[in-house]
């Protein structure tokens, strides 16, 4: 019995030594951050109920997101292909990596990546907490590993006290890495251009030929730029010129199904006006570009899209025309999401 008694006491001393020293366990708190849904967007990636934003995991994941360590020579992080003036996508015609080495595609814009059901271009990836891998590992983007990112984070106290205040211990793991850096881009959210303040009566109107550009884009361009996404999310052979590198076959990468070859995600036309150029590998300089070649006619293949099969391989608009849906378009733009 004294033996226990002893003990005990012995016990007591040390938790009252620890927290005299000051270094009892600081207690963790993360409050989840709500997502504003705009009006009418579609629903969540199913993924972001379990991996609901935080206030520490998105604070965390926008440092990582700037992070240049994540690439091999310390040279390229997130934000060097992804700024935020230009949609966070870049104005480059491919995406530009470790070295200079250019990359397959070009760079998507990231926004509104919350509600969407695919990512990347062909739609390899189904949850946005599996889709940093790609470039990191990638030898022409990070050309880096996910263990070799760790060992660089893991030695400065600030990333350590981080991912103890966004999970609750100091562990710095992959899943940790993917999934603070997906909270911090469900929260990019863009839905305060002209086009929605004029939708929720904010004061704002339409000029003449704005209007008339939306009357026409629902007619040419609505069948896939639908949904207040402004894409249907669908993968479409369009004719577009063709990536001269033989390891492009777009969807068809994914599924290996020779009828999505050259298949791509239909990409959403919010902020178009700063994410030029357009196409998945920038075939296009302008959004006046990719218009005429609508206008002039696309390239047969056996996959081509019906709605372009049913005319004659082209959508026709005249001069007008043309420029009033680029109108429309540039009203989409969200000036406040880019920093402008």
């Amino acid at each position: 019995m004294k033996k226990i008694l002893l003990i005990l006491s012995m016990l007591m001393l040390l938790l009252s030594c620890n927290r005299e020293d000051g270094i009892e366990p600081k207690p963790f708190e993360n409050p989840e951050i709500h997502l504003e849904i705009p009006a009418g967007f579609p629903s969540l990636n199913n993924a972001v109920n379990s991996n609901k934003p935080t206030k520490y995991g998105v604070e965390l994941g926008e440092k990582l997101f700037n992070e240049k360590k994540f690439s091999g020579n310390n040279m390229i992080s997130c934000s060097s292909c992804h700024n935020q003036s230009s949609a966070f996508a870049d104005n480059n015609i491919q995406a530009i990596g470790v070295y200079g080495r250019v990359g397959l595609r070009n760079t998507p814009p990231v926004q509104n990546l919350a509600f969407m059901k695919f990512y990347n271009w062909d739609g390899s990836k189904l949850q946005l907490e599996n889709q940093p891998l790609v470039p990191i590992i990638t030898h022409e983007e990070m050309n880096s590993s996910i263990l070799e990112i760790i060992e660089k984070l893991k030695v400065e106290e600030e990333y350590r006290e981080l991912f103890r205040k966004a999970f609750g211990d100091e562990d710095i793991t992959s899943d940790r890495i993917y999934q603070s850096l997906a909270q911090y881009e469900y929260t990019l959210i863009s839905a305060n251009s002209k086009y929605d303040k004029v939708r929720r009566n904010e004061g704002e109107t339409f000029t003449e030929s704005e209007i008339r550009g939306y009357e026409a884009f629902k007619i040419k361009c609505g069948s896939c730029h639908s949904t207040e996404l402004f894409t249907d999310q669908s993968f479409r052979n369009i004719g577009f010129p063709v990536n001269p590198k033989t390891e492009e076959a777009g969807r068809a990468r994914v599924t290996g199904i020779p009828g999505d070859y050259m298949s791509f995600r239909v990409p959403s036309l919010r902020n178009a006006e700063y994410t030029a150029p357009y196409g998945s590998f920038g075939q296009f300089p302008t959004l006046r570009a990719v218009l005429d070649y609508f206008d002039n006619g696309v390239l047969e293949a056996d996959n081509l899209d019906a709605v372009l099969k049913e005319n004659g391989n082209r959508i026709p608009m005249t001069e007008q025309e043309k420029q009033d849906i680029i109108n429309f378009i540039n009203t989409l733009s969200d000036s406040k999401f880019v920093g402008k």
